[in-house]
């Protein structure tokens, strides 16, 4: 199997040397989705609802230009700034993940890039 990569305009462009996205055979590898504007290049403003919020969005994105959606999720990885912020995360995360949740793992993390604080991965089945 060769593996493809995955970019997307309307998800913030890798800042480092690595891809968006990786598919190989119908599986997603997202690389982590920190809270940045794909317009502006900037972090979002509001604490951490709101880059739950758009780290989530990122993460959509990038699913979707690879021709799956959040449904299709069956694991994501969340590294937290804080672990007291689990409980808001939380709530952000359940609007994108209402129905048959994926597995997931969260980690505090002592410092995340550009400061954030929150970056999400997933690995999803493409149908």
């Amino acid at each position: 199997m060769k593996k493809s990569i995955v970019t997307t305009e309307r998800a913030p462009a890798a800042i480092g040397p690595y891809s968006q996205g990786v598919i190989l055979g119908n599986f997603i590898f997202t690389s982590g989705q920190i809270p940045l504007d794909p317009v502006s290049g900037q972090i979002v403003p509001g604490g951490v609802g709101a880059q739950a919020r758009q780290a989530l969005e990122n993460l959509k994105e990038v699913l979707n230009a690879a021709g799956a959606s959040l449904n299709d999720v069956l694991k994501t990885t969340l590294f937290i700034r804080n672990m007291d912020d689990f409980a808001l995360i939380n709530k952000v995360y359940a609007m994108f993940f209402e129905n048959e949740p994926p597995a997931r793992s969260c980690v505090e993390a002592a410092r995340l890039p550009k400061d954030v604080l929150i970056e999400i991965e997933a690995v999803a089945y493409i149908p």
